[in-house]
């Protein structure tokens, strides 16, 4: 079985970009005074999505955390998010001194569209959407009710990069987009993060406190005079990215729309054979949504605690790393296991559907014959997880 964590290799131009910086020592963003790697990684990756503004950070996390800042929302006030995310999205949640209200999410890993409703009170001064896994909430209907309250979105589109919505890119939707560069996702800097706006407050207040101390925002080549106001009157957080990290990344842009592509070719070959299965539920994508994605996500219909954990098993002997998420033990993808939270409310169809919810990656770089090899391990897994329990 192909190894599905295995990178796609680092294109040749990023390997020449790197020799060009060891042979310089110029690895810090700011050391050039102007067009440092980072500082055209940020150009080029605002003028791909469309946007006005980027700043390349250390990580997603880093770019969630700034644009809540960059909000300059007060201390302690809510801060909307789904239930079924990353551990690092309450965790940038807290970090900038909010405090995050879990939202269920249903079957079909999408918001819970009554339970967010009912939860955009006038306590909510911001909403975090994670497109988690690639699986897009109602925008439409998200926009509309922010909108309607003047309450600003932050887009976590880590897995998103490729994803449309009626057209638009993800990530730009909202207030902010912010996107993920870390080896799993769709482009690989190793680590590293992104954020895209067209607001110019936001992006001012986010470069400085990224840490463009003095005068470095300068070499940012973003036009607002919004810098001379914040210098020196915000914190840094020195969350900057590397010129190292740019070097490899900014090749890979150039690969997006065809690893989008081919990444939504495996995932709907997958999904499609897997269906065929009566203990596999396939959640079909929203028809405004069109996917980039870099793994599967289906729901074990009929199965046991027992039965799902010998599918883990077994799926492991196959070297699939198939995991579920509420089964896999500590899984920073359960909300339970935030027990930094101050309060960890009882989602009972986030619960339900993290319990039976299976995951496995999916890169684009795989064939249709490997993708086909993944799926019959699967079915097998799935046959013989449920002939243990018969026995």
């Amino acid at each position: 079985m192909k190894n599905l964590h295995q990178a796609e290799p680092i294109p040749q131009a990023a390997h020449d970009a790197l020799n060009d910086l060891l042979q310089s020592g110029d690895l810090f963003r700011y050391t050039a005074e102007s067009d440092a790697p980072v500082t055209l990684l940020e150009q080029e990756f605002a003028q791909m999505m469309g946007a006005k503004f980027a700043l390349a950070v250390a990580s997603c996390s880093a770019a969630l955390f700034l644009s809540l800042r960059a909000l300059d929302l007060p201390s302690n006030v809510k801060v909307l998010i789904p239930g079924f995310t990353f551990a690092a999205v309450p965790s940038a949640v807290v970090h900038a001194n909010c405090k995050p209200v879990l939202v269920e999410v249903g079957s079909n890993y999408r918001l819970d569209m009554s339970d967010f409703e009912a939860k955009l009170t006038d306590e909510i001064k911001a909403v975090i959407i994670s497109h988690m896994r690639g699986h897009t909430s109602d925008m439409d209907r998200i926009m509309h009710l922010c909108d309607a309250k003047s309450i600003p979105v932050i887009e976590d589109a880590a897995h998103s990069l490729g994803t449309t919505w009626r057209g638009r890119k993800i990530g730009t939707l909202g207030k902010v987009g912010c996107f993920s560069f870390q080896s799993y996702k769709l482009v690989n800097g190793g680590e590293g993060g992104i954020l895209i706006t067209d607001d110019e407050d936001i992006i001012a207040r986010a470069v400085i406190m990224s840490g463009a101390y003095e005068n470095n925002w300068q070499k940012h080549n973003c036009e607002t005079d919004l810098f001379r106001t914040y210098q020196n009157t915000l914190p840094l957080y020195n969350t900057r990215m590397s010129n190292l990290s740019a070097a490899v990344i900014r090749p890979q842009l150039a690969e997006v729309p065809r690893r989008a592509e081919d990444g939504l070719r495996n995932h709907d070959h997958l999904a499609a054979l897997l269906s065929t299965h009566a203990h596999i539920e396939v959640p079909a994508a929203l028809p405004a949504e069109n996917r980039a994605p870099d793994s599967i996500q289906f729901n074990l219909a009929g199965f046991s605690d027992s039965e799902a954990e010998a599918l883990m098993k077994y799926a492991a002997d196959f070297g699939l790393g198939l995991s579920i998420f509420g089964l896999h033990d500590g899984n920073a993808r359960a909300f339970w296991n935030w027990k930094f939270l101050d309060e960890i409310p009882d989602l009972l169809k986030t619960r339900a559907m993290l319990m039976r919810a299976c995951d496995v990656r999916l890169p684009a770089a795989l064939t249709l014959d490997e993708v086909e090899e993944i799926g019959i391990a699967i079915l097998s897994c799935v046959e013989r997880a449920k002939r243990a329990k018969a026995a």
